[in-house]
Parts: structure tokens; sequence; C-alpha cells
């Protein structure tokens, strides 16, 4: 047997008849590392630089650290510097009579129980100015302090007066002198005016203002000279009238302190009180509800005018809607109530430059209003005119269908109000009797009445029913220049009971305190105009109480206003007491419509 195994170091190669194998002489084993040297060490240079090879020089520097502390860097003068400001006050009237006494003064302090200087317990009720919230740096604060109260300013016959104002008027007084921005809205017939004229006054004898303007409607003009010349007879003033030429002379030349101008002439200088050089350091806004408009012309006419205090007064701050309110503040204080602002958040803003104050609320001061609702039954012919009228007229409305419209609705509204005053036909009228019934007692208790009505056709007809009772008219269609004399004439003539008015005409402005019966023959579609009707009589210097009858025809479109003018009134309550109010006090479409039993509505605009 052969092995074929080839040993170490064979080599195996193939052959024709087989393999061959072939021994290679062995080779040397390969060495398992390779180890080269390498030189790794670095050359040192060395350079040298020309700055350095100069010889080191120390310098010493002083510090101011030590000597004026603080010892830390501050971010501006820390040195204390005071300034001294010097106000002249008035002396108060105790301590002028100390003067006045000589040598008691000093035995007076020592014995505080001496009688000659015990006070009146009201004597130590003292007003003082109440600056608004933004005021609050302490220096301005601190000269509020410092004044004087109003009460000693009158005592002092700094500043006389013919009446000493109620403690109300003074708070009102005040609350507008601090002021730049103010909104006077008490009810009708608590002295705006007095105050206002008073304010006025005490901040043209402190050097506080210069210039003044007054504005108010033109049937207001003369109340308004009187008043200045009762309330401040040391204040010039000028009534600016006449031609063009003549107003635009007084604009720009006049230098009298108090200018007195109405709505109407105003809006016609629109190009005069532009001009920067017509600056006033007061714009008083009377019935400030004549710009609750934005957009009319005299709203924008007064927006203009070049001011540095804006004051406003209005018994009526909202007459339909809370817009009322913003816009007059639009003038009061632009900036106050932003753009869409909630209805509910107008109280905040507002409060601190609103002061209104309610009849109720000084009780005290003034004589009770006693309001009466009288219904009435119509009489047989107004009856039948009124349901004939009514029933026709629903069935008119309900047959426009989508073409109905709010006009359409007035207008029967309108016709039905007049039929409750007097029939067509027969001139018939249940309120008329019980009004003759009424005027006759006040008649003989010496007494006088004003009646109100929403027309003047009204006031013609009781003018002759009233004959016995001296009735005068004043309404809409009675020449300006006529009106003061029938106003005098119904004061002090004895024979003149009674004093027939429009609401338009009548219901502001006027002082007739000396009236103590007021007679709504008809009812207006605003609780607010009907208060500012009641108040003329209602008002400062009333010493009895006023007594108002309110007609109502029973069964009639009469109770359905009087429900609605109840609902109104209780939203403005509302809104001024601040508790909420709705986004609009005005008469809806839905409360329109809601008088009758009105199936067609308008048609609605795709939104």
């Amino acid at each position: 047997m052969m092995d074929c195994t080839p040993g170490k170091g064979s080599v195996i190669e193939p052959t024709a008849t087989g393999v061959a194998f072939q021994t290679l002489p062995p080779e040397d084993p390969a060495p398992l590392f390779q180890i080269d040297q390498i030189d790794l060490s670095l050359p040192v240079e060395v350079h040298t630089l020309p700055r350095f090879e100069r010889p080191l020089e120390v310098n010493v520097r002083q510090a101011a650290l030590l000597n004026n502390p603080p010892w830390v860097r501050s971010l501006g003068k820390i040195t204390l510097e005071v300034t001294t400001q010097g106000w002249r006050f008035p002396t108060p009237p105790d301590l002028e009579r100390m003067k006045d006494e000589g040598g008691r003064k000093n035995q007076a302090v020592k014995n505080p129980s001496d009688s000659s200087l015990r006070l009146h317990p009201s004597s130590f009720r003292r007003t003082r100015l109440h600056p608004p919230r933004e005021k609050v740096q302490f220096k301005d604060r601190l000269l509020y302090l410092l004044q004087p109260s109003l009460e000693d300013i009158f005592a002092n016959k700094q500043v006389s007066l013919p009446f000493q104002p109620y403690d109300y008027q003074l708070r009102g007084i005040a609350f507008l002198m601090p002021r730049d921005a103010a909104l006077l809205a008490d009810e009708m017939g608590l002295g705006k005016t007095a105050q206002v004229l008073i304010a006025l006054r005490l901040l043209f004898h402190a050097g506080l203002i210069h210039n003044a303007l007054i504005v108010c409607p033109k049937p207001l003009v003369i109340n308004w000279t009187r008043e200045l010349r009762l309330w401040a007879p040391d204040v010039p003033f000028e009534v600016i009238t006449g031609d063009t030429e003549t107003r635009r002379a007084i604009w720009h030349v006049s230098n009298c302190p108090l200018k007195l101008i109405n709505y109407e002439l105003l809006t016609r200088d629109a190009a005069e009180v532009g001009d920067e050089k017509v600056c006033f350091d007061v714009v008083v806004l009377d019935e400030a509800q004549r710009i609750k408009n934005k957009e009319s012309k005299t709203a924008q006419v007064v927006r203009s005018l070049h001011r540095h205090r804006s004051w406003a007064m209005t018994g009526t701050p909202i007459e339909n809607r809370t817009e009322d309110l913003v816009n007059i503040f639009a003038f009061v204080d632009p900036d106050r109530i932003p753009p869409e602002t909630p209805a509910r958040q107008l109280p905040a803003l507002t409060s601190d430059c609103i002061l209104r104050r309610t009849k109720e609320e000084v009780a005290g001061d003034m004589p009770p209003r006693i309001i009466r609702d009288t219904e009435v039954e119509l009489t047989s012919a107004q009856r039948e005119a009124y349901d004939r009228a009514e029933k026709e007229g629903v069935v008119r409305l309900n047959s426009l269908g989508e073409t109905i419209t709010v006009q359409h609705v007035f207008e029967l509204v309108m016709r039905l109000k007049q039929i409750c005053n007097f029939d067509p036909l027969t001139k018939q009228s249940a309120k008329l009797e019980r009004l003759l019934a009424d005027m006759t007692e006040v008649a003989e208790s010496g007494r006088k009445a004003i009646v109100f009505s929403q027309w003047v056709e009204p006031l013609e007809f009781l003018a002759a029913a009233l004959a016995e009772f001296g009735p005068l008219q004043y309404h809409g269609q009675v020449p300006h220049k006529e009106r003061q004399g029938i106003l005098d004439r119904f004061k002090t003539d004895p024979t003149k009971h009674v004093l027939l008015m429009s609401y338009g005409t009548g219901s502001v402005g006027l002082n007739l305190q000396f009236t103590n019966y007021v007679f709504l023959f008809d009812r207006w579609w605003n609780p607010a105009i009907e208060d500012q009707a009641i108040n003329r009589a209602h008002r400062l210097g009333q010493k009895s109480p006023v007594f108002v009858t309110r007609f109502l025809s029973q069964g009639t479109i009469e109770g359905r206003i009087h429900e609605v003018l109840e609902r109104k009134r209780q939203l403005f309550n509302e809104l001024i007491e601040q508790n909420g109010p709705p986004p609009s006090l005005g008469l809806t479409e839905d409360d329109v419509f809601g008088l009758f039993d009105i199936q067609s509505r308008p048609r609605r605009a795709a939104a």
C-alpha cells in the first residue's frame, strides 16, 4: 500500500498517469514587527519684541471713592433740591374775628372753651375741591388740600352771593373747579346754571382761567344773561350776535372774558371758531343733548372748538340710547371712551367725570313732587271714533304686508292720540272735562298751572275752553321776541292762572318755580322729555309741593304707551345708577309694532 499523503515541504504536481510530489527546501520564518526610530526633539527659537525691551513704568491714578459717599455709581444726580412755592389763601373767618378782637386773641387761644369761639355745628361742615382720580401727584393733591373750603371763601365775602348755595350745590362747585372734563348731569331744577357760574367765577378770581365760552339753545340766552347778572355780577360778558362781520370781530378782536352764543350762530361761525387763534380756557355746553347726534353739523362744530377745559350740562345725558352719552363725551373727553365699548362698561369709564343728583337725593332742600296718573273714560263720541279708527287702521297695516314701515304705525298712533284728546267731529273731550274741574280748584286757591301737549292745535282749542282762567300760550308758533313777555305776564298777572305750552318749546331752560300744578294733557314718547317739562315748575326755588297730573284714556293706545314709557324710565335709571345698561333705551321696532295686533312685518334685507 502506498501512502499518498504529501509531506511537509512537498508540492503536488499533476502528471499524465497520476500525481507526483516535489519537495521544496524550507524558508526562514518572516519577522512579526518592524521598528523605525524617529527623532521627536523640537528646536526652540527665541524672538524678542521691541516694546517689551523698554523698562516697565508704574502709574498711580486716584479714584474718588472714599471721599464722596455713597461709594456706588447712581443713575443720576442724587442731591435733593428743595423748592418752595407761595400760595395765598384767604383768612378763615374764625381767625379774622380773632384778629379783630386784638388783645383777646391770645386769651381765646389759651381758653378754647370761651363762648366766643363756639361754632354752630353746621359751621364745621367744610366743602373742599374734589380733584379727579388722574391727579396723582402729591403737589397737586396738596394744593387742593390747602385751599380754603368754599364755605370760608363765601363767609369772607371774597365772592359775594345773592343766596347761600345748598350743600349739594357746593359739592357740585367743588366737582367742577379742578376738572378739565366734566359732565354735570343733575336732574332738572337743581340749579346747574348757578353751580357752573359760581365755579367759573371762582376760577376767574383765582387767575386759573382768563376767557370762557358758554353755548346754549337760543331761547335760553335771556335766561343765561339774567343768571350771570345774579350769580357773577363782577364777570364781564357779552352775547355774540349780529351779522357775520360783527360776529367775526367779536371772535377775533373782543377781549371780553366771558362770551355767550347760541348753537345756531355757533354752527354758522364754524370757520371762525375753527381758527387756532380762537381758543378758550373753558367751553361750557348747556343742554348738551343737542350734540347727541355725532354726525350733526352742530356736534362737529362744537368738537372743533379749541379749548383747555370741556364742561357739559344736561339733565338727560341719555334720552333714548346709550350712544347719547358716548357722543356727549366725544366733546367732554374724546379719548375716555374707546370705540365699540360695551354699554355695561360706560359707568366705570365715565364715573369720575359725571356728577348727577336727583331731587330724591336732595329731598331735604326741595319740596316733594307728587305725580298722579288720572285715568279718564272716553266720551261716547270719542269711543266710537276711536274704535273705528283703530280697527280700520290695523286692517290697513296688515294689508301692507312686507311693505309696512314704522312710519305707517306712527301715523296710526298719532291719529288715535288726537282722538283721545278731542273727538274730531264733536270736539268732546273727557280730558278737558277733568281739566276744567281741576283748574277751578287751582284758580280758587290763587295758584298757577302749566298744561303741556304735543301739538299746537289742542293748545289753541284749550285756550278757548279755559278762557275764564286767563290762559296764555307758549309754543313754536309764538315769535321769539314775544316769549319772554308772555312768561313775565304769567308770573306777575294774578288773573293768568294757566300757561299752555308745547313739549318742544317749553320743556327746557325755563324757570317757572312759582307754578305748583303741571298737567300732561297727552304723553310724549320719551320719559326724559316729560321730566324736563315737569321740572319747569319743580326746580330750585320752589317753595311748595308740585302736583303733576298725567291724563290717560282707559282702554286706548295711551295706556300701552304708558307701559313703554315706564320701562324706558326704569332702564334710564339703571344706567344712571350704574347697574349695567341695555344696548338701547329708545323704542325699538318691535315696541312700535307691539302697540297693535299687527301680523305683517317689514321685509328684512339679506345678511
